[in-house]
């Protein structure tokens, strides 16, 4: 593992400890590691979600959804949800 050194300002610094008080993180360490983790995955959902637009963009030209695409996807949806409730 390696040392980071970092000076934030005071006010931050008592968000950090506050933190910790309140027993959501063992140490200010495990905090600003925990804000590393999540700004991460965050970067990782976004880049991902822009891909998929890219995706989208490139499939070429939408066409209006029908009452039928929209009667579809519920009954799939339906379907779904009971398999997964039947526990299938």
């Amino acid at each position: 593992m390696t040392t980071l050194k970092v000076s934030i300002p005071d006010d931050l610094m008592k968000l950090v400890e506050a933190q910790v008080a309140e027993g959501r993180y063992g140490s200010a360490d495990e905090y600003v590691q925990a804000l590393l983790e999540r700004d991460e995955r965050k970067r990782r959902a976004r880049r991902a979600l822009d891909a998929k637009i890219q995706e989208g963009l490139d499939s070429g030209p939408s066409t209006p959804m029908t009452r039928e695409d929209w009667d579809s996807i519920e009954r799939r949806a339906v379907e779904r949800w009971e398999r997964e409730k039947a526990g299938k």
